[in-house]
């Protein structure tokens, strides 16, 4: 027992050694070695859980001038050992108070160094539970310092930000109410770290209109981005049911505060992602600011137009269609990303600013500025390519809404461009039917509709009537197109008739059937032949081996299907012979009608 104490009363004595060496010396005389030896023994009195001996040395008045030189070197230590003590623990008791201690009287500059060093130390679960135990002790010596004030709170603020970045941001309700590595919660305690220096940019603006570009509100500025683009930009912000209980709402509302007390935030609304790009000399580092400076616009943009963060400070003077402009470049930034916390943003955005305009009210003109055209072809690849099905299903919703609010020039124009653009047999169905109905719309004298009458939609009529590959076109792979179009043509056979001939269909009748119907009755009399020979054999080998369970595989339209049973494949053949029967029905009933009118003519 004895040699027990003598061991752990070891880093006590040695503490009062190095302590009682430097009281004698002068300040100037204080020596690297001298550092060294106090960190060790420092720390050595920490981790052997004499916080309270030490605390004592700290706290004598005797030692003010070596704490204030040596002090800031236990702050390592000192976080390690608050992280690893209990909550109750008399030894974490007596750590804090040493922490706040050095923070009075240690060198601002050094702690301040110490200190950041310290949060970039840190990694994984560690690192909220670091930034929050730091933040106070660091603001306080962030307002001790006099010269480049503005600059350290920067890289306060960036090296914080940059150490949460990599954790994941909560997304269900379940991890948002666990908030397992408190990121949720610290994140708003560094909104009210920031908030003293906020106040003091906000009392400088006030006294005097030329401060509005100090060096302190930019790098305000930087956090507020930085913010909206982590966590802000992939956080859910209606998981819960009461949403005004969601943290990164709280969040959100107190950086938009933010902005807005800086007089940033409608400057910023309105303002193109380029210009708040910095000058870099290297490109790539300017693709990386650009594209960052673009997503937490974006992200901007969503809060105040979808969740009316800020909205009250929003002026009302501008038009629906003013405000769909100035977002498109925002929604065009979420539609490219994959992730469904932003792709969903994107959408609820679109909706959002459509919703507020009025049917056909929208002008052509629109269709002249180039992310009016990009983002209904983002919306065509979500639609085709997201793998989520609720989202595939909004982004149809949202492309029938973009082309119900454009005048008749402008749905023509959108038709032209998506049938040339979209390569997916679906979404070409599906606008083709759309122009079925413009075209009804136009033959019952309903608005303006002089787009879907006459040579405009001769012209555009060209582009639906035909088949990509003639009579060796997929016909399965694009049945969806060849249906809508069928329907279509047996639409202006019904309602234009032949002596009225507003559509010009009658005009172009010949062209129809040399580049459409002749090509599709040859492409039909193939492919039927070929799968009635292919179900057949399957059937003649199902006999062969007595048995309609045997694996093996099938292509159907270029596309290797997974290994299927035979009865499974000729499930699949007689679909396709179901789908060839469909299309074959439409097109005898548009034979019919073309050689009824042409009798009637005759």
């Amino acid at each position: 027992m004895p040699e027990e104490q003598s061991q752990t009363t070891m880093a006590v004595d040695e503490l009062q050694a190095i302590i009682q060496r430097c009281q004698i010396l002068e300040e100037a005389d204080f020596k690297g070695e001298d550092f060294n030896l106090f960190q060790v023994a420092g720390q050595k009195c920490l981790e052997d859980g004499y916080a309270a001996q030490l605390l004592e040395v700290v706290q004598n008045e005797k030692n003010k001038v070596i704490i204030k030189n040596m002090g800031w070197n236990l702050i390592c230590p000192l976080v390690r050992c608050i992280l690893m003590y209990k909550q109750e623990d008399d030894n974490r008791e007596h750590c804090l108070k040493i922490l706040d201690l050095l923070v009075q009287l240690c060198n601002a500059k050094e702690l301040f160094l110490g200190l950041l060093e310290q949060i970039e130390q840190t990694s994984g679960e560690q690192v909220c539970k670091t930034v929050m135990l730091l933040l106070q002790p660091l603001q306080t010596v962030l307002f001790k310092l006099q010269n480049k004030k503005a600059y350290s709170v920067g890289l306060s603020l960036a090296v914080i930000m940059n150490q949460l970045t990599p954790l994941p941001v909560p997304y269900t309700k379940q991890q948002v109410q666990e908030d397992k590595l408190g990121l949720c919660q610290c994140c708003n305690a560094v909104v009210d770290f920031a908030k003293p220096f906020v106040s003091e940019v906000v009392k400088n603006m006030e006294k005097s209109s030329d401060c509005n570009d100090t060096e302190l509100k930019e790098e305000l500025l930087k956090f507020c981005m930085k913010s909206l683009k982590y966590p802000l930009l992939t956080a859910q912000l209606d998981q819960l049911e009461s949403s005004d209980e969601h943290p990164f709402r709280h969040f959100a509302t107190e950086i938009i505060d933010i902005l807005q007390d800086m007089r940033e935030l409608i400057q910023l609304v309105f303002s193109h992602h380029k210009d708040r790009s910095q000058s870099w000399e290297n490109k790539e580092f300017a693709d990386i600011e650009q594209k960052n400076s673009a997503e937490s616009l974006a992200c901007l943009s969503y809060l105040m137009f979808v969740h009316y963060f800020g909205i009250d400070y929003f002026p009302m003077v501008f038009s629906p269609s003013y405000l769909l402009q100035c977002n498109m470049a925002h929604i065009e930034v979420l539609l490219n990303r994959t992730e469904e916390s932003v792709l969903s943003k994107g959408l609820e955005l679109f909706e959002s600013v459509l919703l507020r305009m009025e049917d056909n009210s929208l002008l052509h003109q629109y269709l002249e500025l180039s992310n009016f055209i990009t983002v209904p072809q983002n919306l065509v690849k979500v639609m085709t390519l997201c793998p989520i099905e609720h989202l595939r299903k909004k982004s149809l919703n949202i492309l029938q809404l973009f082309i119900n609010k454009f005048d008749a020039e402008g749905k023509y124009t959108l038709f032209r461009c998506l049938l040339k653009t979209s390569n997916h047999a679906g979404v070409e169905g599906y606008i083709i039917k759309n122009i079925k109905d413009q075209i009804h719309l136009a033959l019952m004298k309903v608005g303006d509709n002089n787009w879907f009458t006459g040579h405009h939609l001769v012209s555009l009529l060209d582009l639906v009537l035909l088949l990509p590959d003639g009579a060796e076109t997929d016909l399965l792979q694009n049945s969806d197109r060849i249906m809508a179009s069928l329907n279509l043509l047996r639409y202006l056979m019904i309602k234009d008739g032949e002596y009225d001939n507003q559509t010009g269909v009658w005009t172009m009748l010949a062209k129809i059937e040399q580049n459409f119907l002749k090509p599709l009755r040859v492409g039909l009399n193939m492919s039927k032949a070929h799968y009635e020979a292919e179900i057949k054999n399957k059937k003649e080998n199902r006999r062969d081996s007595n048995s309609s369970n045997t694996v093996c595989s099938v292509t159907v339209s270029g596309e290797k299907l997974p290994a299927m049973t035979t009865e499974m494949q000729l499930q699949v053949l007689r679909s396709a012979l179901f789908t060839f029967d469909l299309i074959e029905s439409v097109l005898a009933r548009v034979e019919e009608l073309i050689e009824m009118k042409i009798k009637a003519v005759t």
